[in-house]
């Protein structure tokens, strides 16, 4: 039952949605439904009149619309509500939250994984090997691929795709291959013994320290002389090469129309004449 008001005591919707900061195209809807109706109409012209003893009923209305509850659930609970039930609800609304937040997070994850390695792929001289220093990069490595005889990249692919979910492995990550050494890149550049998706949730990760890189054009396994200029880049500086060597596409198909105008990134790490070698990752054969 509504308070009973003076006449005066009337503000009209516009009025009323300036004080409530709830738009009158929202309080006319709410109306239509049933939801929060005005306390008085005008039998000449039907506009609606709101009271400011209706604020409490509408501040309902209005906090449980801000967490997304479904109109028909605020409907029900207004004409039938305790603290049990809106227990209940706020539960149930809050896991639901827990689940979408966790979606978020994940796009954002996606989102800022992409956008480095465009950015760096927009940046980068690509005729330059050189020696640079990353910071640690987080992954997510696959399980190590088996080839047939005339196999190339495209079927343990397709394997992993279609293990994808009893894997854990999510492609919309970049995916990016891993070979157990520059020398292995070089014998077979469409072949990496793993591939690998910078996740942040992965447990593994590609170290922080300095790496010998370069850049190739080229469709997937495309890699031209690059990997013989890296070597030779090695000797000629005269440092050693320690571990796996990744091939990172910095631009790929989710940015670019010609598999020709692919930008893969070469890293190699490698320790300096009298510096200490670092631990690299470890790979399974």
């Amino acid at each position: 039952m509504e308070p009973q008001i003076n006449e005066e005591d009337l503000y009209s919707i516009q009025e009323f949605s300036q004080l409530s900061g709830v738009e009158a195209s929202t309080l006319r809807y709410w109306d239509d439904i049933g939801l929060f109706s005005p306390i008085h109409r005008n039998p000449d012209n039907n506009y609606r009149y709101y009271s400011l003893a209706q604020i409490p009923a509408l501040n309902f209305v209005t906090i449980l619309s801000e967490l997304d509850f479904p109109l028909k659930t605020i409907a029900d609970l207004r004409q039938d509500r305790n603290p049990e039930r809106l227990l209940r609800l706020l539960d149930t609304q809050e896991k639901a939250m827990d689940m979408e937040m966790q979606r978020l997070r994940l796009r954002y994850s996606i989102i800022h994984a992409r956008r480095e390695l465009i950015n760096h792929g927009m940046s980068v001289n690509e005729d330059e090997i050189t020696i640079q220093k990353r910071e640690t990069t987080t992954i997510v490595v696959w399980p190590r691929n088996e080839y047939g005889e005339s196999d190339t990249f495209i079927e343990p692919l397709a394997t992993s795709i279609g293990e994808a979910k009893e894997r854990h492995i999510n492609f919309s990550f970049p995916v990016c291959g891993l070979f157990d050494d520059l020398e292995a890149l070089s014998e077979a550049p469409n072949r990496p013994q793993y591939f690998f998706s910078i996740d942040p949730m992965g447990l593994q990760s590609i170290k922080a320290g300095e790496y010998l890189t370069g850049y190739q054009r080229g469709y997937f396994g495309e890699m031209g002389d690059l990997p013989e200029r890296m070597l030779s880049q090695a000797k000629e500086q005269a440092v050693t090469l320690t571990g796996p060597a990744y091939a990172i596409y910095l631009l790929e198909g989710t940015c670019m129309q010609r598999p020709e105008d692919y930008l893969v990134q070469v890293i190699a790490p490698v320790v300096r004449p009298g510096a200490r070698p670092r631990r690299q990752m470890t790979l399974k054969r």
